[in-house]
């Protein structure tokens, strides 16, 4: 890998999309997709300790709810999921540790797009995001190939202005794990409230882009004393036909990528392992090939499995305790007793060799 450049990572690439296609045309790895599929974008910042990284530099990223610089690299990915499955990643790109955020989002966006129509997503797609992907550019993108865009803007006097223009009567209680039914009116009692109105983002050379603002807005937990509530507020610009509620609920699952980052950083994204920026570009695009690989086998491995987290599915159906035998030159894999994976694992090989099980 030592010798690769971006155009081998480019190619890299390719290979990642038509693996991810080929998996699901052997397995339902994204079940209900032909009604609707999900695609999460955000970036993350790996450290790095080497003097000669290349690309390494010191970029913004929070830890413990605090914003810290942190020397590293910063690799953008793409996600796509259904309302049943667990994440796999369409595309990764490596960058240095202080690139934007948002840089080279719509072209990802695309990318993500094409790879999950060529995986057979049929149905609806929304695109969600972050402050840093609530762009021009990644709006016209989701709308040029007919995708859904449900994405965070970042706080402008024009933002601020369009949600003090909303009444206060239109703000509604969403349902959230921690909202408590009231017994009496029958609402659902919680600090979060949701309300919307029409945004237009203004374009300099094209037509205006108006669509749904959705605010949600919280009680601010740093004043629980106050005389009258403080609220913090939480827009996202949005053209979903669901209702405010339904839409807010559906945008906050976006959090769901960071399960997938989690699952890399647990695995081979734990560490960053050449001084060579080409090689590192191919290293993340062979850990996403994995991640979406390891998906397949827990969703062959059966229901169990299926949305379990990468660690637990290399403990239970990859780093197996057995011991191969070659008696008379036919091998043979002895496995425990009493190992309590056994059922799935058998599964997983009924699935992926073909052969019947031995009695």
């Amino acid at each position: 890998m030592r010798e690769f450049t971006f155009g081998h990572a480019r190619q890299l690439d390719s290979v990642l999309a038509e693996h991810l296609a080929g998996l699901c045309k052997r397995t339902d790895l994204l079940p209900g997709a032909q009604v609707r599929a999900f695609i999460d974008i955000d970036s993350l910042v790996r450290p790095v300790y080497g003097h000669a990284k290349q690309g390494a530099s010191y970029g913004h990223t929070k830890i413990a709810g605090k914003q810290v610089l942190r020397k590293g690299l910063s690799p953008l990915v793409t996600t796509v999921s259904t309302d049943t499955a667990p994440p796999v990643v369409t595309g990764i790109r490596l960058r240095a540790g202080k690139a934007n955020s948002g840089k080279g989002a719509a072209r990802m966006v695309a990318q993500a797009i094409t790879t999950a129509r060529a995986a057979g997503v049929s149905g609806l797609i929304t695109v969600r995001g972050d402050s840093a992907y609530g762009n021009r550019a990644v709006i016209r993108t989701c709308r040029r190939y007919g995708a859904v865009f449900s994405l965070v803007l970042t706080r402008n006097t024009a933002v601020q202005r369009a949600i003090d223009a909303i009444p206060e009567g239109a703000w509604t209680p969403v349902k959230y794990p921690g909202a408590v039914l009231d017994p009496d009116t029958g609402a659902w009692i919680s600090d979060a409230e949701v309300a919307e109105t029409t945004y237009t983002m203004a374009e300099s050379d094209t037509e205006a882009i108006t669509a749904r603002l959705i605010v949600r807005r919280v009680k601010d937990a740093t004043q629980p004393d106050g005389l009258f509530p403080i609220w913090r507020y939480h827009p996202f610009f949005t053209n979903s036909t669901e209702p405010a509620t339904d839409a807010d609920i559906t945008h906050r699952r976006h959090a769901i990528i960071e399960t997938t980052f989690a699952d890399l950083i647990d695995g081979p994204l734990a560490h960053i392992p050449s001084g060579r920026f080409g090689a590192n570009c191919a290293w993340a695009i062979c850990a996403a090939i994995a991640h979406n690989l390891l998906r397949a086998a827990a969703t062959l491995a059966g229901t169990r499995h299926r949305n379990t987290r990468g660690t637990t599915l290399r403990r239970h159906l990859v780093n197996i305790p057995a011991r191969l035998a070659r008696p008379q030159r036919k091998p043979i894999l002895h496995l425990p007793t009493h190992w309590p994976w056994e059922p799935a694992w058998i599964t997983l090989w009924h699935n992926i060799i073909g052969h019947p099980q031995r009695t």
